[in-house]
Order: C-alpha cells, then structure tokens, then sequence
C-alpha cells in the first residue's frame, strides 16, 4: 500500500469533514447529507478521486464508527429513562417494525412482486441507521424528552428488525416450497450471542474502566473497549452493533464512579464519522436509481407512509403526546448497512430473486440515506420549538 496517496486522501478529506460540519452550522442542513453528498461527488458516481488504498479501509471504519454508535446509544438506555420512556420505547419500535414489515409487503405484492420477494423487502425495510441519525440528534444539540424517545428507539430497532427479517426469510422459503429453519437459528445466535458478548465485555468494564484518571475513563480504554467488542463480535459472527448497545448499556447503568461513561467515545467519535459518511457516499452507485424504478418508488412511499403511521399508533398506545407521536416515524426514516446487510443474505438464500432485491435497496438505500437524516433534524426542531 503507498502511503502518500492515503495520506493526501485522509487529509483532504477531513478537510472536506470540516467544511462540511460549518456549512451544515450555517444552514441548518444535515451533516450527514452533506458528507454524504460531498462523498457521492468524489466517488464512483462522480468525479471517480479516491484511490483504492482508501477504498480498502471503509470496512474498518464502518465497523470502528457503528460500534462507537452502539456504545453511546447503549449509554442513552439508563434506568432513569428506562422508568420513563421504557414502555413507549417498547410499543412504538415493536409498531414500527410490525407495521412497516405488513404495509410494504402487502403493498408490494398487490403490485405484483412475488409472494416472496414482497415478504423478505417488507423486513428490509425495517431496518434503520443509528449512525445518521444519532448525528443528526447531535448536530440539533437538543435534549429532553423526544430525543430520549428516538435514542432508545433506535439503539433496539435494529434487533428487531434482524428477528424480522429472519422470520420473513423462513416465511419465503416455506413460500417457494422449501424450507429455511437454519436463518431463524443463525438470527437467534447473532442477537442472543451480541447479547451475551455486550454483557461479558459491559460487566467487568463498569467497575474497571475510569479508576486510573479520576471521575472519566481514558481515551485508550474507551478505543480499546470498541476494538474489543467490535472484534469479538466478528470472530463470533454476531452483532457488533447490539453488542455494543448492551455493553454501553451496562457501564452506564453499573458505573457509579464515572461522571460521563462516554465522555471519551464522544471525543473520538466525530473522525471516524466523518470518514465513514464520506466514504458511504463515495461507495453509493447512483445508476441505480435509475433501475429501481416504478416499484423502488412505490417501496420508498410504502416504508416511508409505514414508519409515520407506526411511530403514530405506538405513539397513541403509549400515552405520548400527540406532536411528538407525529413526528416519531418521520425521526426514524433513515436506513443504511444494516438493509443492505440483509439484501445480501436474502440474494444468497434466493439467487434467483438476488438482482431485483439487491437494485431496489441499495437504490432507495440512496434515497434514504440523503433524505433521512433531513426528515430527523426537520421532525427534531419541529418538536422542540413547539415547546420553546
């Protein structure tokens, strides 16, 4: 690997990463569109400007920024919130999912998708982004009640999503006439196993972690406990993503001797973000909005219609206000990795439906990765300047 070309290139884009963050303080625009969009200009759908030396570190990153996510989304999920969204938490994430999974399915049957292909999509669309939009929820700088909500919503949605998909991947197999017992296996080890891994990791590092500088663990032992988890949860082949929300979880529940758990992830957080937005947005291949067509913007309406309603009646059900039950599911637009994780698996199990099912998430992946983050920070403010 030569070095002058990925120095030049990490250099250059940290520098975009800072205008970008400046032009997003003076406009009000989201971050992560704009890194995103920064990305698409310099990647293989613009300009074609990074090199490949960069392109082979994306993995890295992705997996070192997403589990800095898990661990401070984990660290939203304290007892004293739990106590007071714990239930709206639970009803609306569980409406989210269910709902969405049944509107996008239905939908795209009755448009004439085939019975399968319609149930594994209708999961896909389950899944969110927790990158994009914890950092559209940092960039509001807005506390308080409805961002509590939308954290601990976030930080379980994706479980959700992955035991979804997992039965809706079952389902399609029985569907087509086969059978496909062993995903629903595979998907219980990789929740249960994160869950065991974040607790094994969380436990000890609760009373261990922060006792050599007083009050606040260092940066070496927050990097450390995010390699860690991350990479255990690889070899293991579990999520590292739940992995890290349960062991964040835990150090905030269970470290009493630390002032702010996370203080330290929080420092090194915004780097590693910055690389991995733009280079998501290097990766995205705009050609495939073109191929998705009628049927891809019918998926995006359907899921996008299915997340509003959702956040709405788990929202009713749970005794939520009625502005910020309006406004939940459109918080939570966003999706990312963890769809096109499951487009990958479900083209593997279905080959034969692979193209179809690969072309429309990675191309409304696209849409909802630009426009998601916008809906986050429009339905954040929304809530928040009501109450001013």
């Amino acid at each position: 690997m030569e070095l002058a070309p990925l120095l030049i290139t990490l250099g250059a884009l940290f520098l975009v990463g800072l205008a970008a963050d400046t032009v997003g303080r003076r406009t009000r625009l989201p971050r992560v569109t704009l890194l995103l969009a920064c990305g698409i200009v310099v990647g293989g759908s613009g300009l074609d400007l990074i090199p490949p030396e960069m392109r082979s570190l994306y993995d890295f990153l992705s997996v070192m920024a997403l589990t800095m996510v898990a661990f401070l989304l984990g660290s939203s999920l304290t007892l004293d919130r739990l106590a007071q969204h714990g239930r709206a938490i639970l009803l609306i994430s569980v409406c989210i999912v269910l709902i969405t999974m049944a509107v996008v399915s239905l939908g795209l049957w009755l448009a004439g998708l085939p019975a399968p292909v319609a149930l594994l999509l209708g999961a896909i669309a389950t899944a969110t982004a927790p990158a994009a939009t914890q950092d559209a929820i940092r960039q509001a700088g807005a506390e308080g009640p409805f961002v509590d909500l939308i954290l601990g919503i976030v930080a379980i949605d994706d479980a959700w999503g992955l035991l979804a998909f997992s039965l809706a991947a079952v389902g399609a197999h029985m569907l087509s006439g086969g059978a496909g017992a062993g995903l629903l296996t595979g998907a219980l080890w990789e929740i249960g196993g994160a869950v065991a891994l974040g607790g094994l990791i969380g436990w000890p590092a609760a009373y261990l972690t922060g006792r050599l500088s007083q009050g606040e663990p260092l940066e070496t032992e927050a990097i450390g406990l995010v390699c860690l988890t991350a990479g255990l949860a690889i070899w293991l082949d579990v999520s590292f993503l739940i992995a890290g929300m349960v062991a964040g979880m835990l150090i905030a529940n269970l470290a009493r001797h630390h002032e702010r758990a996370f203080h330290e992830i929080e420092h090194l957080q915004w780097p590693f973000m910055v690389l991995f937005f733009l280079l998501a947005g290097a990766r995205l291949d705009l050609s495939l909005l073109s191929g998705i067509g009628l049927i891809g913007g019918l998926f995006i309406l359907l899921r996008s219609a299915a997340r509003i309603a959702g956040g709405w009646i788990g929202g009713r059900l749970a005794g939520v206000p009625a502005l910020e039950r309006n406004w939940c599911g459109a918080a939570l637009l966003p999706q990312a990795g963890v769809a096109v994780g499951m487009a990958l698996i479900a083209a593997r199990e279905f080959p034969q439906h692979g193209e179809l099912l690969l072309t429309l998430t990675i191309g409304s992946t696209v849409v909802f990765e630009l426009i998601g983050p916008v809906m986050t920070l429009i339905a954040i403010r929304r809530v928040q300047g009501a109450r001013r």
